[in-house]
């Protein structure tokens, strides 16, 4: 009796990489061009937009979840103390660094903001060595030290000292050391985040639109209707890059990944200097050049560490 040869059936076909290529261009296309969005907020004071901003990312993110049959936001499980006490710290540190981007744009300090992000993996880095007592490579060293090179010509040569963009840069630093240790993804916690700060941002709004005698003075989502939906906005552009970005890394190696994240800083930095004429003088471009050099050995080095721990 002859027995037919069962066929293996077909397996799925990966999905394609320019998918998580374009997904992950999207992202940073988002955030890089956020000055362009926020500048459109800079008639409102900038703790009235972080407010705003956090409550409307709180709902978006909320309705995702939903969408996504994310349904272990409503189990106990999902709130355990050590996760809550971790995604406080870390939304208090995001909530900085939000602040002080949006702080940046309403004063014309676009420029600020690109070199804080410019700075952010370094300032990892140097994280990495004081809080995790990490040993970094020599050319890591050489990066740090042209980094701190070239804050410190801006603060002694010109005397100008940084504040916005070493406060970003920091922030955003403590915010990835924070979420390295916390158990929850991108998007989910992102939504504990908000969920934590959101009722202190809609108690500021309250306060801000209540009058002396504790009547309504004030519209609590903005003063026009093109205010509300800019402010609403604001939270769905905040997590919308996030839901690409989660998506992305599914598809991509970390590796590129990580070398596309400095087209944000590098569109930032195009709008401050081409769109928003922000002075950018010989004594700035010291400071951008030593941070750039110091950022293409560390990205080298990092490349080269993960080239040989495969070869292992």
């Amino acid at each position: 009796m002859m027995t037919k040869k069962l066929s293996a059936s077909p397996q799925p076909s990966p999905p394609p990489i320019w998918l998580g290529t374009a997904l992950a261009l999207g992202a940073y296309a988002m955030w890089g061009l956020f000055p362009l969005y926020f500048k459109l907020l800079a008639h409102i004071n900038y703790m009235e937009v972080l407010a705003q901003r956090t409550v409307w990312t709180f709902v978006f993110v909320f309705l995702i979840m939903l969408a996504m049959g994310r349904f272990e936001i409503f189990s106990r499980g999902f709130y355990l103390k050590k996760t809550v006490l971790i995604m406080m710290a870390s939304g208090a540190v995001l909530a900085v660094n939000w602040g002080v981007f949006i702080v940046a744009v309403s004063i014309d300090q676009v420029l600020q903001a690109s070199l804080g992000y410019f700075m952010a993996p370094l300032a990892s880095a140097g994280l990495g060595i004081f809080v995790l007592s990490e040993r970094p490579s020599a050319p890591r060293w050489v990066a740090l030290a042209l980094a701190l090179a070239g804050v410190g010509y801006m603060v002694a040569g010109v005397g100008d000292v940084p504040w916005l963009a070493l406060a970003l840069a920091g922030s955003w630093a403590a915010y990835g050391l924070l979420r390295k240790v916390s158990p929850l993804g991108s998007i989910s916690g992102l939504y504990m985040e908000t969920m934590i700060l959101a009722p202190l941002a809609l108690a500021y709004i309250i306060y801000i639109a209540l009058g002396p005698a504790g009547i309504v003075a004030a519209p609590l989502f903005g003063s026009t209707m093109e205010d509300t939906m800019l402010l609403i906005g604001a939270g769905i552009l905040t997590a919308l890059p996030l839901l690409l970005f989660a998506r992305a890394t599914k598809l991509l190696q970390l590796g590129f990944i990580g070398i596309l994240q400095y087209l944000v800083p590098t569109a930032q930095f195009m709008l401050a200097v081409f769109v928003f004429d922000e002075p950018f003088g010989s004594d700035r471009l010291v400071t951008f050049v030593c941070i750039w050099v110091a950022l293409v050995i560390y990205v080298a080095d990092s490349l080269h560490a993960r080239h040989a721990n495969q070869k292992k």
